[in-house]
């Protein structure tokens, strides 16, 4: 449970690993987290995305019938639309926080974000697209430099809230009829004790030598 005043998104984000990167935890604070999932059956699939701002104000919720041709452009699909629901409610230099249970596409959309920041251009690791998503990474791509700046944690598909919207968007549809919000959140407060080390949920567990972000 998240404490008060505090996004459940955002403990969950802080409590993740994010592929290749690594900060103190005065550096974590997002504006804004997008949670997102897909879901791929042969009767057909789904997409999931709930938006949270940090202190806790629920943005929106998604839930939708999709048909991907398997799981893993699934969740390309579902981050794309995630991603897009949330660039039209949060301002331009929003800090995002991204929360995926999918290890390649966790690690893709961080090795880019790093690139960019890179002089060269070049990635820590190689960003690796399934050929039938690559027009949906062209999209999450346009909106990862729309935001002030993004990085993704790798969390577990139980722990997805996502997850069960995507898997059951019939049952959730629900959620679609929520009121669109364009809400901003509170200013975080000073960090009274800020770390002088990373913590090791937030180190690169791969042991790599990509360049930190923002």
């Amino acid at each position: 449970m998240a404490a008060h005043g505090r996004s459940a998104l955002r403990d969950l984000f802080d409590e993740s690993p994010t592929p290749h990167i690594a900060h103190p935890p005065r550096t974590h604070h997002r504006d804004f987290y997008v949670a997102t999932d897909g879901s791929f059956r042969e009767s057909g699939g789904g997409l999931g995305a709930v938006i949270e701002t940090r202190d806790g104000t629920r943005v929106a919720r998604v839930a939708t019938t999709d048909t991907p041709p398997d799981n893993n452009v699934a969740e390309y699909r579902a981050l794309h639309l995630g991603l897009d629901v949330l660039a039209a409610r949060a301002p331009r230099d929003a800090r995002v926080g991204v929360l995926i249970d999918h290890d390649a596409l966790a690690s893709n959309v961080n090795s880019t974000i790093l690139a960019a920041n890179h002089p060269d251009g070049t990635p820590p690791r190689p960003v690796s697209i399934p050929q039938a998503s690559r027009y949906h990474w062209r999209g999450i791509q346009a909106r990862l430099s729309g935001f002030g700046a993004v990085r993704a944690a790798r969390i577990d598909s139980s722990q997805n809230p996502a997850h069960p919207l995507a898997n059951e968007p019939e049952r959730y549809r629900h959620v679609n009829r929520e009121a669109p919000r364009c809400v901003l959140p509170e200013r975080p407060e000073p960090d009274p004790t800020p770390a002088e080390f990373p913590p090791p949920s937030r180190a690169d567990r791969n042991g790599g030598s990509g360049r930190a972000s923002d």
